[in-house]
């Protein structure tokens, strides 16, 4: 297969797994992936950064698809929201070799970070609370996902040889 088509189909599939998840997780418990102390199982998904450039767009795409689905999403989220993971994805790729007993830490707390920031203010200006506050919850979501089922994706991915099976050139 082509590089180019390769690269395509995997950030379509990333993408479509990233809205699917988040909407299901949003029908079975709702809020639990919209509101400001929010864990979105989906997140998960971000490891695969780790291992493909395809996740940097492909994840965007799958959360800006979620929130212009979603019908309570507030406009700025289709910007701030996708940007926030935008930056995270790709701080993720830029960082994924940068490990501790090999396992990538710093690349892990990317999305607490980015979404902490972006989501954070982003909350702030909508519902208020303070901007500290907001930003805490939001990463406390974002690294509890990452931490303990990102890092499970994550072992499982490696472990499995799943990395070089499914992404490697």
């Amino acid at each position: 297969m082509k590089k180019t088509t390769k690269y395509l189909v995997q950030a379509a599939v990333i993408a479509a797994l990233y809205a699917v998840l988040t909407h299901l997780q949003n029908l079975l418990l709702p809020g639990s992936a919209t509101w400001a102390i929010q864990m979105r199982m989906s997140e998960a998904l971000c490891v695969l950064a780790f291992f493909t450039p395809a996740a940097v767009p492909g994840l965007t795409i799958g959360c800006l698809l979620f929130n212009i689905t979603f019908a309570a999403a507030l406009p700025l989220d289709f910007v701030v929201g996708s940007a926030a993971t935008l930056i995270a994805a790709e701080g993720m790729w830029l960082t994924r070799k940068v490990t501790v007993k090999d396992y990538p830490l710093l690349g892990m707390l990317m999305p607490a970070i980015a979404n902490a920031i972006l989501v954070g203010w982003e909350l702030t200006v909508y519902i208020g609370g303070g901007f500290v506050l907001n930003a805490v919850y939001v990463a406390i979501g974002e690294a509890v996902v990452l931490l303990v089922l990102g890092t499970a994706l994550y072992w499982a991915i490696k472990k499995r040889g799943l990395d070089q099976k499914l992404f490697a050139c």
